[in-house]
């Protein structure tokens, strides 16, 4: 790994530098070509949409397979990573899974902390973004300055800066008319659209407070490689270190607080939480907690919401919510009350992970390109929200988390740099202690 991470050194640079370099790749040829076919072709419906993947992981690969999976011809032309294993690992499955459709020869595959910029540089329409959140911010900046096409994973960003930047470069895409998705596949789920619409159409009356979870036993871990640097560990290991993660509750736990959000057409505006490590203790965890519990006030409703990695315990991924004429079991597609329904097995199955590709694909053929990046911020903000408040064990308001700083301006990003957080002599990582812990 050392060997690797060596031969692949970018210029050392900080947080504030990848967005001076950002900004500069609106010059060139991004603008004398594709700004412009970002913004008006593939309107007949059969133009090829290049695309260009950015994080070459699980999701990435997944994601760019439900790319090439959408109606019209789509090619992907361009892979980009910080390590080259998990590049080469995605290329190889891509192509046995849809052949001729992936054209990504050598001098298009890109692995460094610089290969974003590359990617984007490399002449696609659209750019797939599934690297670690804690970078989704600077290469949706990146993206979009280059007149390209969007679709992200969620979350979109890992603190309030990060997530101010998300919501400036959505503002900046509808100007330019590109589109942005963003993996909260629940908006694409037919169960889910139908059972939202007859909430909001009153089927259980005034809505009186909402319970959601993401209870599970936890995630990867990847062991420590004698030699390699302590930003590769970290990058490898980046679920356990909120400077990559944000921890479960932006990363997992957002699509519980995103079906609410949606529902209500609010956002909170304070929680108020606690949560620990009490099982997943050891230094490979990292900084985050194994559970959390918030409620959010939303001024005329309350969600109150779990998330938990402690394995053998009452497990549950769910929505639920409570009215003045019955309840919900929105994840069920169930209503009890004074109007019962059940929205049943046989209707629409369509995998929402394919459906949101196929909605964002359309939409740009059609010329009328979606942007979701708005609610994709908001409820990144919701999760993050809800962490500062277990982390301090205090009130927090959703104006004083958008001040909120994980990531240091001055971050250095190269494989040899020091991460934004570091073992003690123990191998342990700090972690946030309620009622000591400052988050604002």
């Amino acid at each position: 790994m050392s060997n690797e991470a060596s031969s692949q050194h970018p210029t050392a640079g900080s947080r504030r530098e990848f967005l001076k370099l950002s900004t500069a790749s609106v010059v060139g040829s991004a603008l004398a070509g594709s700004l412009s076919i970002a913004r008006s072709a593939h309107a007949a419906g059969d133009d090829t949409i290049k695309i260009a993947l950015i994080g070459c992981g699980g999701r990435g690969t997944g994601a760019a397979n439900q790319a090439l999976s959408t109606k019209g011809q789509v090619k992907l032309i361009a892979m980009a990573d910080a390590f080259a294993d998990r590049l080469q690992s995605s290329l190889q499955s891509l192509k046995n899974a849809k052949g001729d459709q992936v054209d990504v020869p050598a001098e298009r595959q890109f692995v460094g902390f610089d290969a974003y910029q590359k990617a984007i540089d490399a002449g696609p329409d659209l750019v797939v973004l599934a690297t670690s959140p804690g970078f989704r911010s600077i290469h949706l900046e990146a993206a979009i300055k280059a007149g390209k096409h969007v679709f992200m994973e969620k979350p979109v960003a890992v603190d309030g800066a990060g997530v101010q930047q998300v919501l400036a470069a959505t503002e900046e895409a509808k100007k330019k008319k590109l589109a942005i998705g963003v993996g909260l596949q629940r908006h694409h789920q037919a169960k889910y659209i139908e059972t939202i619409k007859r909430l909001q159409d009153g089927a259980i009356g005034d809505l009186v407070y909402s319970r959601v979870y993401w209870n599970g036993a936890g995630v990867w871990v990847k062991p420590r490689v004698p030699g390699e640097s302590e930003m590769t560990y970290q990058m490898r290991n980046w679920y356990y270190f909120n400077w990559l993660c944000g921890d479960h509750i932006v990363e997992q736990h957002i699509h519980n607080l995103d079906v609410i959000n949606w529902l209500t057409g609010k956002y909170p505006l304070e929680a108020k939480g606690m949560g620990g490590r009490q099982v997943r203790v050891a230094k490979e965890f990292g900084q985050i907690f194994d559970h959390h519990a918030v409620e959010f006030d939303y001024g005329d409703s309350t969600m109150i919401s779990q998330c938990r990695h402690i394995p053998n315990c009452w497990d549950s991924v769910s929505e639920h919510v409570a009215g003045t004429k019955g309840t919900c079991d929105i994840s069920g597609g169930r209503i009890m009350g004074e109007n019962s329904w059940s929205y049943g097995s046989a209707k629409d199955d369509r995998d929402p992970y394919q459906v949101e590709h196929d909605v964002l694909f359309e939409s740009i053929r059609s010329g009328n390109p979606i942007n979701e990046g708005e609610y994709g911020a908001k409820s990144s903000m919701t999760a993050i929200l809800g962490r500062l408040a277990t982390y301090s064990g205090k009130p927090v308001k959703w104006e004083e988390a958008l001040r909120s700083r994980v990531i240091p301006a001055d971050q250095k990003y190269s494989f040899d740099a020091t991460p934004p957080v570091l073992p003690d002599e123990n191998g342990f990582y700090p972690v946030a202690i309620p009622g000591v812990t400052q988050v604002v």
